[in-house]
């Protein structure tokens, strides 16, 4: 059986992720922090679509519990096959770097790039072992040309990008790709305080983006036809910031 794993699947663009990885086939692995009510939404909107999967409650900041449980799953279930990593759990504390707590940086560090590290060390070890794979990092616009605010953030974003890229080479002979997706201004938990009409006209598109639309581009990089792309960032922004 094929499975996708995905990181801070329960909300928000990673639940939009969850159901097309459902829609093309996949079981799949809902990762969760704390929202277990909302992982077990999402489950069930994964069966809605058609598949099956199952929910994983585990922090991705936290090595132990990395260790255990999703490496306690792989080793109970070897007629599973993860074949799709989508590394989207992460977490913004916004603040100007003058006022910025240690804490701050830290949390923020930790969850969204040692998050990254953690997980993908973990099963990117099977995926080699089986010649095959597909990592996708949900990473941000603020990665890529920094926003006030966000130091944090946009140091852990832009971590991962340059991850991204360094692992593709690492792993692109054994037929494993990894590429990132960066949203800009997306729907979800996380830009609710935004007031989209005053955002909106900076954005060529006149809009905020949906989670549907960011699950799309993570969909097409998850299929066998995505085969000679990796190392590449693909900006879902409404061309906000190309």
């Amino acid at each position: 059986m094929k499975c996708a794993l995905v990181t801070g699947g329960s909300r928000g663009i990673g639940r939009a992720v969850c159901i097309r990885l459902a829609q093309q086939g996949y079981y799949v692995l809902i990762n969760y922090k704390g929202n277990e009510e909302a992982a077990a939404a999402t489950l069930a909107a994964v069966q809605e679509a058609g598949s099956a999967g199952e929910v994983l409650g585990f922090d991705v900041a936290n090595k132990e519990q990395v260790e255990t449980v999703l490496g306690g799953w792989i080793e109970r279930n070897e007629d599973k096959i993860l074949e799709v990593l989508v590394n989207n759990a992460g977490i913004k504390d916004d603040v100007l770097l003058m006022w910025m707590k240690d804490e701050q940086w830290n949390n923020v560090l930790n969850t969204n790039l040692g998050g990254f590290f953690f997980v993908t060390r973990l099963v990117v070890n099977s995926m080699l072992r089986r010649r095959y794979g597909r990592i996708i990092n949900v990473v941000s616009l603020s990665g890529l040309k920094g926003m006030p605010g966000q130091t944090n953030y946009s140091a852990a974003k832009g971590g991962i990008i340059a991850a991204t890229k360094a692992l593709a080479q690492e792993v692109g002979k054994r037929n494993i790709t990894v590429n990132a997706v960066a949203p800009g201004f997306i729907k979800t938990d996380m830009t609710a305080e935004i007031d989209e009409n005053q955002f909106k006209a900076l954005i060529p598109a006149n809009r905020f983006g949906t989670p549907e639309e960011v699950a799309h581009a993570v969909g097409f990089l998850a299929t066998p036809e995505a085969s000679y792309i990796t190392g590449h960032v693909l900006s879902v922004n409404g061309g906000l910031y190309t």
